[in-house]
């Protein structure tokens, strides 16, 4: 997030936006901390290239720094979620605090130059989509880390043929591991989604479209708080009525949306007053709106992306997900299966 704002008017300046307790720098570096011991994350003598971003995804270099990298690239942009020079000063700000300053560059696009001593490359936003002419410059020995699981892998993000074709592993992170966890955060974050829709989840009927292994998390984390919840795999095998809310949890497809113009008309015919709530997977939010269905959120988030972030709610699960990424990406490297087995899935 920004750490300062200005005003269109000259000479007057905007507060900046307030940071959230839980956010706080020190705060961030200690999680970095835990999480590191706690997987046993060793970087040592490695090269990282990696994202500069605002808010806690910006802890990435500093995790990689803190665990030994000998030398982190971190690549900052303009993008949504913050400017490019906000990116800049928070990076140097934690790295400073975290003590490793001195071994993150920040910089403001690819180094292309440099891609020759790179060992790990992650799959972050700054740097997708990772292409052919950027695999190709990369040693033989390095790995690219996709910062989450396997079986989540978009084909708009790496040329997948040009890693096999340089024998360039691609590696997954297994989110549900005991050291990582991050799996468990999917309960509150679909309870996050309903309050900031407006459904209270305690006592509402929930309809849950989920064809993956999310389902078990989600449906948990709404039962958990006192939903009456009804699953099924497509919009179209939802039978029953009276729903308060239908929420989406679908696996994106490369090629059409997961709730079409027929799987609206099929919700509106049984669930004509639920909340159409997306939490993963595209919509024709189109047909859903032509069938006067109330959709949430109200900005449709990228092709292939979830509708909220892991750090709505806290920056932990962002914490544990980068650590553990860059983990399996050294389990990858160093070959070293032993070390955490299950941790790392090859893609």
């Amino acid at each position: 997030m920004p750490l300062n704002g200005s005003s269109d008017l000259p000479g007057l300046m905007t507060p900046p936006p307030r940071l959230r307790p839980g956010f706080a720098p020190g705060r961030l570096i200690q999680l970095a901390r835990e999480r590191i011991a706690r997987l046993d994350l060793d970087l040592g003598g490695l090269t990282v290239l990696t994202e500069a971003a605002t808010g806690v995804y910006g802890v990435t270099p500093i995790i990689a720094a803190m665990a030994g990298a000998r030398r982190v690239y971190a690549v900052a942009r303009d993008n949504r979620y913050g400017a490019c020079v906000d990116a800049i000063r928070w990076c140097e700000r934690l790295g400073v605090l975290a003590g490793v300053a001195q071994r993150v560059a920040v910089l403001e696009r690819l180094p292309e130059a440099l891609l020759g001593e790179v060992d790990i490359v992650t799959n972050s936003g700054n740097l997708r989509p990772i292409q052919a002419a950027t695999i190709d410059a990369l040693p033989q020995r390095a790995v690219i880390a996709l910062m989450f699981e396997a079986w989540e892998f978009r084909e708009a993000d790496i040329d997948l043929a040009a890693c096999r074709r340089r024998g360039i592993p691609l590696v997954g992170v297994n989110e549900r591991h005991s050291d990582v966890d991050v799996f468990s955060y999917l309960g509150p974050l679909a309870v996050r989604l309903m309050h900031d829709a407006g459904v209270p989840v305690y006592g509402s009927k929930v309809a849950l479209l989920c064809d993956n292994d999310f389902a078990l998390y989600v449906a948990a984390g709404l039962i958990g708080q006192g939903a009456q919840v009804t699953e099924a795999r497509s919009a179209s095998g939802l039978r029953g009525e009276g729903y308060d809310a239908v929420l989406v949890a679908l696996k994106p497809s490369e090629t059409a949306d997961r709730i079409d113009a027929q799987d609206a008309a099929h919700l509106s015919s049984i669930a004509p007053h639920a909340i159409v709530i997306q939490l993963w997977g595209d919509m024709d939010r189109v047909a859903l709106s032509r069938h006067a269905l109330a959709v949430w959120p109200a900005e449709a988030p990228s092709l292939g992306h979830m509708a909220i972030l892991l750090s709505d709610i806290g920056p932990d699960p962002v914490v544990r997900l980068q650590a553990g990424g860059l983990k399996a990406a050294e389990i990858t490297f160093r070959r070293t299966t032993a070390d955490r087995p299950g941790l790392a899935e090859a893609v």
